[in-house]
């Protein structure tokens, strides 16, 4: 997590441009008993640029394994308002986490506006999040080898004097926000 403050010296650090800045919504879904979040998984459905992408991220071994599916606005929409879920890789990793697709529901959503930024073999994610009225800062940092990955990002840190802030998921901090509202 970061400070607002944080974040802006980050953009100037990195010469982003408002240009370079875009909007996403998420919009997270799970069942009445929150079946997903039992099994910590989530299902959420990104909206960037008029896609849809659809993605459940599951416990991996180290880190969070995602199964991403493209896909239209119309499966978006049956998904939101009839609870039926197009066939694919994402219905089937929900298949078997035994999850009832007839049962999911919106949860919460989220806005986002991003900027990204190749690093050191790695890709810099900085974010600003809305959730209602709430507004939080965050940076990623996405890699493939972890521990490299992790020493390059707390020197990334250090040289900015920014302390490390372990984030909770975004969909913990929507569903904690809009719970406040």
């Amino acid at each position: 997590m970061l400070s607002e403050s944080e974040y802006e010296q980050l953009l100037n650090h990195f010469s982003i441009s408002e240009e370079q800045i875009w909007t996403q919504k998420n919009v997270y879904f799970d069942t009445k008993a929150f079946d997903l979040k039992r099994q910590k998984a989530a299902l959420r459905v990104r909206i960037k640029n008029n896609t849809y992408e659809l993605t459940l991220k599951t416990q991996a071994e180290v880190g969070l394994l995602e199964t991403n599916q493209m896909i239209t606005k119309t499966d978006y929409t049956t998904l939101k308002h009839d609870h039926r879920l197009i066939n694919g890789p994402v219905y089937e990793a929900l298949m078997d986490l035994g999850i009832n697709i007839n049962d999911l529901r919106v949860i919460t959503d989220l806005t986002t506006k991003r900027a990204e930024v190749d690093y050191q073999d790695g890709l810099l994610v900085l974010d600003k999040s809305f959730y209602g009225e709430l507004i939080d800062f965050e940076l990623e940092y996405e890699v493939k080898d972890y521990n490299k990955g992790l020493n390059i990002f707390n020197e990334l840190l250090a040289k900015h004097n920014i302390p490390t802030r372990p984030a909770q998921n975004k969909i913990k901090r929507a569903t904690a926000a809009n719970t406040q509202l």
